[in-house]
C-alpha cells in the first residue's frame, strides 16, 4: 500500500468548484470562440502610469536587493499615514507588515494566531480561500448562514449560535466578495462588542474599501474603540484600488505581538515582498485620488447598467444590491427544475455549465462561495462585454 506523503491537514482542502468552468472557458477561447467572461476578480484597468514608472525607476536605480522583512520603513510610514487619514487608525511602523498580496497577509495572520483546533467564524457566502486558509493554518472554519434579507451580513443572533469554547476569531469582509455588501457602522459595532465581550480576535479584509458607491461609507471596525482595535487584524492591499493585482503588495495592521509573529513566519519563508513592488507601492500612496475616483465612476456606470438590464429584461433573476466591490450576486433559483436541451438545472453549477456550453458566457457559480442558488457576475470588464453578455444570458433564459 502506498504511503500518503503529503501533510494530513492538506487532505481536507477543497478544490475550487469553479475550476471546471474556468478550464472550459479557456478551452473555448483557445478554439477561437467568442467567450464573454464575467468571472474577473481583478480590475480591467491598467496600473496607473506613475506607479509603473516608479517600478521601472527602482530597477534602473538597482533597488533590487533585500529589504527589511516587514517592508521598507518608507512604505510602512506611508501606510500609517494612509490608515490615519482615511481610516481613523493610529499605528506606528512597528504595527505594520507588508506582504506579497493581501491573500498572503490573511494567511500569515491566521498562521500567527491559530492553534490546532481553534475555530474561526466565517459568514456565508464567503470568498473561496477563507476556509481553506483556516484549515491549512490548523484551525476549524465555522460557517454562519447569513440571509439575503439583510445583505448577507452577520447579526448578533448569528454570532451567538456560532460561539463555542474553541472560538478564536471572527472574519469580516466589507465590502464583500462576492456580494458587494458593506457593513454599516452600527452593524460593525454589534460584531465589535461581541468580540470584546468574548475576547475574540477580528480579522477584517478591507481590500475593496475604495470601491464604494453613492453615499455609502466604509468604516474600519478597528476604529470603533481602543478595545476592539487591540483585538483586530486589519488586512488591506493595493491590488483592487490601484489595479496592481500582479504586483502583489498587501499589508496588515495589528498589535505588535501579532505583527512580530507574522514577521517571523515571513522572514523564514519569503523574506519580504519584492523590493521593486514596494517602490511602486510608495508611488501608489502618493497618487492623486482622482485616478481611483475615475475607475470607481466607471464601475458604478457598469453596475447601474447591469442592475437596470436585469430589472427590465430578465424577470427570472434577482440580485443583492452591491454597495461596494465590483460584483453582482445574482439569484438564479427561479430557473431550478427547468431544462435546457434536455438538461435539468438544479444548481448554480448546472446553470453556469449550460450557459457557457451553449451561449459562450462564463460566470462564477455560487458553490464556490457556499451558496448554490447564486452566480457571481463581475463588472470589472468592458461595457461592450457587459451589454453582449447580458443579452446572451437573457436569450439563454428565454429558451
Amino acid at each position: 500500500m502506498q504511503t500518503i506523503r503529503t501533510a494530513l491537514n492538506l487532505q481536507t482542502i477543497t478544490p475550487s468548484m469553479t475550476l471546471a468552468i474556468t478550464a472550459k472557458s479557456k478551452q473555448l477561447k483557445s478554439e477561437g470562440k467568442d467567450v464573454i467572461g464575467f468571472g474577473a476578480g481583478e480590475p480591467d484597468f491598467d496600473t496607473p502610469e506613475p506607479i509603473k514608472q516608479a517600478g521601472i525607476k527602482a530597477i534602473n536605480d538597482n533597488f533590487t536587493r533585500y529589504t527589511e522583512v516587514n517592508g521598507t520603513m518608507a512604505l510602512r510610514q506611508l501606510i500609517c499615514k494612509k490608515l490615519k487619514e482615511e481610516n481613523n487608525l493610529i499605528y506606528e511602523p512597528k504595527n505594520i507588515i507588508v506582504n506579497s498580496g493581501a491573500k498572503h497577509s490573511l494567511y500569515l495572520a491566521l498562521c500567527a494566531v491559530l492553534n490546532p483546533g481553534e475555530e474561526v467564524i466565517i459568514p456565508v457566502p464567503y470568498w473561496v480561500s477563507y476556509p481553506e486558509m483556516v484549515k491549512i493554518a490548523g484551525g476549524v472554519p465555522v460557517f454562519v448562514q447569513t440571509t439575503a434579507k439583510n445583505g448577507f451580513k452577520m447579526t448578533q443572533d448569528d454570532l451567538e449560535k456560532a460561539l463555542t469554547n474553541k472560538t478564536k476569531m471572527i472574519m469580516i469582509n466589507s465590502p464583500s466578495n462576492p456580494t458587494g455588501s458593506v457593513y454599516t457602522k452600527e452593524e460593525l459595532e454589534v460584531v465589535a462588542n461581541f468580540a470584546v465581550k468574548n475576547n475574540l480576535l477580528i480579522m477584517t479584509d478591507e481590500i475593496y474599501e475604495s470601491i464604494i458607491y453613492g453615499d455609502v461609507k466604509h468604516v474600519s471596525i478597528a476604529s470603533l474603540s481602543e478595545d476592539i482595535k487591540k483585538n483586530t487584524i486589519t488586512i488591506n492591499g493595493l491590488s483592487k484600488t490601484y489595479a496592481m493585482t500582479g504586483w502583489r503588495v498587501g499589508y496588515a495592521a495589528a498589535e505588535e505581538d501579532i505583527i512580530k509573529a507574522m514577521s517571523s513566519i515571513q522572514g523564514h519563508t519569503v523574506s519580504h515582498p519584492a523590493s521593486i513592488a514596494q517602490k511602486a507601492a510608495e508611488a501608489a500612496f502618493s497618487l492623486d485620488k482622482s485616478v481611483v475616483e475615475d475607475m470607481v465612476a466607471q464601475y458604478d456606470e457598469r453596475r447601474k447598467y447591469m442592475m437596470k438590464y436585469i430589472d427590465d429584461e430578465i424577470k427570472d433573476l434577482s440580485y443583492i444590491m452591491p454597495d461596494g466591490a465590483f460584483y453582482l450576486y445574482v439569484d438564479i433559483s427561479k430557473t431550478f427544475g427547468k431544462t435546457y436541451n434536455g438538461v435539468k438545472i438544479n444548481c448554480a453549477l448546472d446553470f453556469a455549465s449550460a450557459l457557457l456550453e451553449n451561449y459562450l458566457v462564463a460566470v462564477i457559480p455560487g458553490e464556490g462561495f457556499c451558496t448554490y442558488e447564486y452566480i457571481r457576475l463581475s463588472y470589472a470588464t468592458s461595457m461592450k462585454n457587459i451589454i453582449e453578455g447580458l443579452k446572451r444570458i437573457r436569450d439563454f433564459l428565454n429558451q
